[in-house]
């Protein structure tokens, strides 16, 4: 037993542990704050505290990574850069997201990058990395920026984040700032007209908010009524006919019993638009089963249903 014992750990430590280069890089990071009651700036102070890795390092835990897919090399290899994506998120406040989505988008990003990373190609991780957390960052300012998406063409996308940082005054452009915007950009002077509409417009809401205000109104108010449109008008005529003197008709047309039958299950309705008498209450008022009273009720509507469409042709 005392040999099992003094044996297990080192069996366990042996499973766990990275090797030398990676272990001391993880160990040198400061402890990760709690996500329960961590803030964006506790956050924030963590990733500035955690070292930066050397080329030597960098290109060890790269290269162990790719060789073996070690996950504490690839841990490292983030954590070491999570100041990057900081630094990139707060270029894009501008555009009204919050600023922990934007990291944590640009985390994935990051992730991307580390995956995909080859340290063969002679190329620092940040200079490789600074793609991937921007592509993720830009695709999520795209979906969440506005109900409608605003850029769907790889010139539209272009427009969209060099627009507002290229525009001379927050003034209207002018012909003569569209054309030197265009050739600046690389793209059409429509483009750039197009888009700076889409930025000066913004979403409203169909239905408008909830208050009582009568002078409030909403973009469903303008819509246009139907109701005076010609064949709803016929439509509506029609039905009115069947619901009254033909319904009459149709209705004197049968014997007393049907007719109290169906004006009892059918026309007579309460608050809650149900028949006011069930099955069973007609079968006890004629001292017949349910089933025959169905029988009955299911004779009547048919007949009725002939003589309605008879007049109706």
């Amino acid at each position: 037993m005392i040999q099992k014992k003094a044996y297990k750990p080192q069996l366990q430590a042996r499973q766990t542990l990275p090797t030398a280069q990676t272990a001391a890089a993880t160990l040198a990071f400061p402890m990760l704050p709690s996500l329960g009651v961590g803030t964006l700036d506790s956050y924030i102070s963590y990733v500035n505290r955690v070292p930066m890795l050397s080329a030597a390092e960098e290109l060890h835990l790269a290269q162990e990574f790719r060789r073996t897919e070690n996950v504490d090399a690839a841990k490292t290899l983030v954590l070491s850069h999570l100041r990057l994506v900081v630094s990139v998120a707060r270029q894009y406040l501008g555009y009204g997201i919050p600023h922990a989505d934007l990291i944590q988008e640009g985390n994935i990003g990051l992730m991307k990058a580390v995956k995909r990373y080859d340290p063969n190609q002679g190329a620092r991780l940040v200079s490789y990395a600074i793609h991937w957390i921007k592509a993720e960052i830009h695709e999520y300012i795209l979906k969440n920026w506005r109900l409608v998406k605003v850029a769907t063409t790889k010139a539209q996308r272009k427009l969209f984040f060099n627009l507002r940082s290229n525009k001379p005054t927050l003034a209207a452009l002018t012909p003569n700032e569209v054309e030197a915007l265009a050739k600046a950009l690389d793209v059409k002077g429509s483009d750039v007209k197009e888009m700076e509409m889409r930025f000066a417009g913004g979403d409203v809401a169909l239905e408008g908010d909830d208050t009582d205000d009568e002078s409030a109104y909403a973009p469903i108010q303008w819509l246009a009524d139907n109701s005076q449109e010609p064949t709803e008008m016929m439509a509506a005529a029609a039905t009115d006919a069947l619901h009254g003197p033909q319904l009459d008709q149709a209705l004197m047309a049968l014997d007393e019993r049907s007719r109290n039958i169906v004006q009892s299950r059918w026309l007579a309705m309460d608050a809650d638009g149900n028949g006011t008498k069930t099955l069973h209450d007609l079968a006890s008022e004629y001292g017949i089963s349910a089933e025959r009273v169905r029988q009955i009720e299911t004779a009547a509507l048919k007949k009725m249903r002939s003589l309605l469409q008879t007049e109706a042709a």
